[in-house]
């Protein structure tokens, strides 16, 4: 910025800081468990079936569930305390893992971990809103995804470091409760220095309130919609890299912590350039970003690494200006209902895009890479037209 940042600006960005340090040190404990979930229910006893089962319930919960509590977030205005809430849940439950002495508890714990990121993804979404109105949404969200990555490369290592010692899952997950309980001081601290995040908001006069959402959105709607269903989740492309030998299997973690590394570099940078050309950016991003599929599905190791670090620049585009594009068309008293029906909408299409990938993956990996492709091709295509769109 030019001038000097005034006291709200400055403000604003201390509380982006402090949701991004929150983050941090949420995605370090829950992305740490992540990584062991599936040789944790495998050593507990439970089939791959269950394995698989599980993972998709919780994905499924933990995208379903915020339909309803990004309603709940706009209706009650408790926007703090779904927050706590659930972040609370989302986080204890990941501790809590070292205790399960049999899968069908961790089982349930690792569904109550996505419910509680179900029930504060939302409400959390609009607090930051507030302080990004301040400073750029684009900015102010691409800031909270780099500070959240971090965690999100941090955490598998950490994990992957406690595991060669020979230590023991239950060690492993037991030891994730120090970060769990100081995300939650840290969130506390938030709170108590920013009750009332909205006054950090400049409102607009001019600006009409409508109950109704806008048309944009629902255009935006349908192509973030077909940017999930084309985009092959991580589990796959590794399952592939395992299969055809594309990458030694040790090197396979290591892929997905570049893209993640690469995800909060993309972020920040995609996050100005949203500030300054607005959605357009958006779809130029997910049209780049279509290049992965035939780079990691039929490329050799040098493409795998490409393809990975372009997935991770799509990954940063999804968790920034995503959220950022939506926080610029939605009036503050309805983003709580709007970030859930969006979350709701991405992830039901992500999980039946993953479930059609995986099955064309069996069939043709041809046919594969031609649908993903083509998928993210008419998402940027409808993103595109949504940015000519008027606002309202």
């Amino acid at each position: 910025m030019g001038r000097a940042a005034s006291p709200t600006t400055r403000q604003a960005l201390w509380l982006i800081v402090l949701f991004g340090l929150v983050s941090l040190l949420a995605d370090l404990t829950y992305e740490s468990a992540r990584s062991l979930i599936g040789p944790y229910l495998g050593w507990l006893g439970a089939s791959a079936t269950a394995v698989g089962v599980v993972a998709g319930a919780g994905e499924l919960v933990g995208y379903g569930l915020r339909l309803i509590s990004g309603y709940l977030s706009d209706r009650t205005r408790r926007y703090w305390t779904l927050t706590l809430l659930g972040y609370a849940v989302n986080l204890l439950a990941v501790p809590a893992l070292a205790l399960a002495g049999r899968w069908e508890i961790a089982a349930a714990l690792i569904i109550a971990e996505r419910a509680g990121k179900a029930l504060r993804a939302p409400a959390r979404d609009v607090l930051l809103s507030h302080a990004t109105a301040q400073v750029g949404h684009g900015r102010g969200f691409g800031l909270h995804e780099a500070l959240d990555q971090i965690g999100a490369v941090a955490g598998p290592l950490l994990m992957a470091g406690v595991l060669w010692q020979g230590r023991s899952y239950q060690t492993a997950f037991a030891l994730l409760l120090v970060p769990a309980l100081l995300a939650l001081l840290l969130l506390g601290v938030a709170r108590l220095r920013y009750p009332r995040p909205q006054t950090l908001e400049r409102t607009e006069a001019a600006r009409p309130t409508h109950r109704a959402l806008p048309r944009t959105f629902w255009i935006y709607l349908l192509g973030t919609g077909l940017l999930a269903a084309g985009y092959a989740d991580f589990p796959l492309i590794a399952f592939h890299f395992r299969e055809a030998r594309v990458l030694p299997e040790a090197w396979i973690p290591l892929s997905y912590a570049l893209a993640m590394g690469v995800d909060a570099v993309a972020a920040l940078l995609l996050g100005r350039l949203f500030d300054r050309r607005g959605p357009v950016i958006l779809a130029l991003a997910v049209a780049l970003t279509a290049a992965f599929a035939p780079l990691v599905f039929w490329g050799g190791a040098l493409a795998a690494w490409v393809g990975m670090a372009i997935w991770g620049v799509g990954m940063g585009a999804q968790e920034s200006i995503l959220r950022a594009a939506l926080a610029q068309m939605i009036p503050a008293e309805r983003r709580g209902t709007a970030f859930g029906l969006f979350h709701a909408i991405f992830g039901v299409c992500w999980f039946g895009g993953s479930a059609l990938l995986g099955v064309l993956y069996d069939t043709s990996i041809s046919v594969l890479v031609s649908v993903a492709v083509g998928l993210q091709v008419l998402a940027a295509l409808v993103l595109g037209w949504m940015s000519r769109q008027p606002k309202r």
